[in-house]
């Protein structure tokens, strides 16, 4: 289930002007919000109470206690990583603090996502990947990475896709792209200008846009049908992707996996059959 903010941050695109100004205050001040009654509310933003009740309803929730309640428990959730905080890579680190700071790094952006990722998203994704009749996925980069074993995972299971190192490669697949395609942009950042050109092509075709991107708002998350996120708490110090390449895979093999368990059967018959043996010396 997707935590509260992130929910306004999703439905914000469509929001009308009060609803805006309500949105922007409750992620400016989420920790006030949290203890406010609707009236607080509505005397902050300068709206009604009724205005706040259709917002809830209209981001998943029954009414404002409801989310209130899914409030707090984020603002919980927030309080007891901060009690686990992780100090930044320094000069002076010996190796020991490196593979703690660095392990648990890993661990707490696996945590996070777990928070972050919406299940009927998952099933949605799974839907259009099982129904699509071309996978193209797109990266640069360290998503290039993640975009290359996904690419690997699906075709064992024979779902044939398709990705490219070079970056004209990738456009040429986005603009031969059509309605019965699927693609799947992988960028942590959402930002990167290439793979904003590749999914603007794609979605301009007709095809259906997933993306994996971190959970602040960007072009790319903006554009796709349907957005998955990931943690967003990389180093200071990134000489390369880690926390975030490693939320990305995990993405990764939850698609993959609850894919193979919707035709089950059938795909421990493929990974069967594509098993690579290894010889013995």
């Amino acid at each position: 289930m997707a935590i509260a903010t992130l929910n306004l941050k999703e439905y914000k695109k469509d929001a009308s002007p009060t609803e805006v100004t309500i949105i922007d205050y409750i992620l400016k001040n989420t920790e006030e919000t949290s203890h406010m009654t609707i009236y607080d509310l509505s005397e902050k933003t300068f709206s009604s109470p009724s205005t706040i009740i259709r917002l809830c309803k209209k981001t998943g929730y029954k009414g404002y206690k409801d989310f209130l309640k899914d409030l707090i428990y984020e603002q919980a959730v927030r309080s007891n990583y901060k009690q686990k905080h992780i100090t930044e890579l320094t000069r002076t680190d010996e190796i020991e603090e490196i593979v703690n700071k660095v392990t648990y790094k890993n661990i707490l952006s696996l945590e996070e996502t777990e928070k972050l990722i919406d299940i009927e998203m998952i099933k949605e994704c799974v839907k259009q990947l099982f129904e699509c009749e071309k996978l193209t996925i797109f990266g640069i980069g360290a998503s290039l990475l993640v975009a290359k074993d996904a690419q690997l995972k699906f075709t064992r299971i024979d779902k044939m896709s398709y990705v490219s190192e070079d970056w004209h490669t990738q456009l040429l697949m986005a603009k031969n792209m059509g309605e019965k395609d699927v693609a799947l942009v992988i960028s942590y950042s959402g930002q990167t200008e290439e793979m904003i050109t590749c999914a603007e092509v794609a979605k301009e075709n007709g095809a259906t846009i997933i993306s994996i991107t971190k959970t602040e708002e960007s072009p790319i998350n903006t554009l796709a049908d349907y957005p998955i996120y990931v943690s967003s708490n990389e180093f200071s110090f990134r000489s390369g992707a880690m926390s975030s390449r490693i939320a990305q895979l995990n993405v990764i093999d939850i698609l993959f996996t609850t894919y193979i368990n919707k035709m089950y059967e059938e795909s421990i018959e493929i990974l069967e059959k594509t098993q690579i043996k290894k010889e013995r010396e």
